[in-house]
């Protein structure tokens, strides 16, 4: 089911750019376009606009009025779930803010020379909006992975779109998760016209500064389109797991992993390198005789059968090029010593070392962020973080004597690049009045 293929220095490339590889330009062309038409759309004609798709795409029939979540679905999510489970949701929560808490900045301000005072004003944004996906499963876990950071940057106001369907109701999961976080303003609205909705706003739903939060290609492409109007997390596409092992790992430990990323989506890349064969072949036979004891079974297959792979390296050096050219979503190193490599591997959005720290750890419970660059995304793009709900303004502050001792240097700096009316406006400043001066006292 899955293939396995065989990496050396003559056909490094071609292995890369089939994995690398999500989805084919046309595919891209076609989407790309009707989200544009959706994006129209809801600018256009507001929450019309935005029921009108929303009906046409997933086949439910609300009215405006219907599209906020009431108290009274709050209420009754929370009465669906267990007790017990309500606990290990806020034990999440409190261990995922305990994290981020850590990442906070400060303002600050410093005289740097005698006469200049500088400094870095650290304010956070007044709304975000955080999409949830909601198509394929429940998923509170993203909920807080985005709203989380949001709050310990202390953003004003957190509205939530997530996917309707063709249910009847949201997930309770994701509603009392919402409420433990103490967010009140969740839309039953997904796809690429929830993107829109916060970007332009309509009657109901207000626009927003910043977009987070995971989706499929039609959400992912959407955001594309709405960057500039809004700030953006990052452009993310299918969930991927890289895992690096050697001979000695338990089998079912690296099939274990594989499955938990390929039961996410059809398109999911889940891979396995080594330098051994022998684990190849046994990793190999334990996926087709542990697969069909999983509910998600079928879309583990088929994503194990487009978009897993089996790569057998020459040797280790081949293995570390690999993974800085590839940049996955997920690393695992189930190596010896696993962490005398950290400073070779660069490009990755979480790694983690030895059999005992799973990627789902890092999903829910660890701490650090889940919302993370796939698609290469890792050489350029960071982990979810508090700082992505921050904005960072400079404060300048100069005495008229040091601008005196500079004011000639910065005006030849300014001529030549040919802006004379820079330099004039540092010069105009070389004489001052008394009342001047005694208005402004530094």
């Amino acid at each position: 089911m899955i293939k396995t293929i065989f990496l050396n220095r003559t056909n490094r490339e071609l292995v890369l750019d089939s994995i690398k590889t999500v989805y084919p330009e046309k595919e891209l062309f076609r989407v790309k376009k009707t989200v544009q038409d959706i994006i129209s759309q809801v600018k256009e004609e507001g929450d019309r606009g935005l029921l009108e798709i929303t009906h046409r795409l997933e086949g439910n029939n609300l009215k405006p009025e219907e599209l906020a979540v009431s108290k009274e679905e709050f209420a009754q999510a929370k009465e669906k779930i267990q007790p017990e489970l309500l606990c290990i949701i806020q034990q999440a929560i409190e261990r995922i803010e305990k994290f981020h808490l850590s990442q906070k900045e400060n303002s600050w301000i410093a005289q740097q020379e005698k006469g200049i005072i500088l400094g870095q004003l650290i304010q956070p944004l007044d709304r975000v909006g955080i999409y949830v996906p909601g198509g394929k499963a429940d998923y509170p876990s993203s909920l807080i992975m985005a709203a989380v950071p949001a709050l310990v940057a202390g953003v004003g106001e957190i509205i939530v779109t997530t996917p309707l369907g063709n249910k009847t109701e949201i997930s309770p999961y994701v509603l009392a998760t919402a409420q433990l976080l103490g967010i009140s303003k969740v839309y039953k609205v997904g796809g690429a016209q929830a993107i829109a909705a916060l970007a332009y706003g309509t009657e109901t739903i207000r626009a927003v500064n910043k977009i987070v939060g995971p989706g499929n290609i039609y959400v992912t492409l959407a955001k594309k389109e709405v960057f500039g109007q809004v700030d953006i997390d990052m452009l993310a596409g299918p969930s991927e797991i890289l895992i690096w092992a050697e001979e000695g790992i338990n089998p079912d430990y690296i099939v274990a992993d594989l499955f938990s990323q390929a039961e996410h989506d059809e398109q999911a890349r889940a891979i396995l390198i080594t330098t051994s064969n022998k684990l190849a072949e046994r990793v190999a036979k334990s996926i087709d005789k542990q697969l069909n004891q999983f509910a998600r079974q079928d879309i583990i297959r088929k994503a194990l059968k487009g978009k897993g792979k089996i790569v057998i390296a020459e040797d280790a050096s081949l293995i570390l090029d690999f993974i800085n050219n590839f940049a996955p979503e997920h690393l695992e190193l189930l190596v010896n010593n696993p962490w005398s490599y950290l400073g070779e591997i660069k490009n990755f959005g979480a790694v983690f070392l030895g059999p005992y720290s799973p990627e789902v750890l890092g999903d829910y419970w660890a701490g650090p962020n889940h919302i993370l660059p796939t698609m290469g995304g890792a050489h350029h793009f960071s982990v979810l973080s508090v700082s992505d709900f921050l904005k960072r303004s400079s404060i300048i502050f100069c005495s008229r004597d040091k601008l005196l001792q500079d004011q000639e240097k910065i005006a030849l700096f300014a001529e030549l690049e040919g802006l004379s009316a820079h330099a004039y406006a540092l010069r105009v400043r070389k004489k001052i009045n008394k009342q001047e001066r005694d208005r402004f006292v530094e």
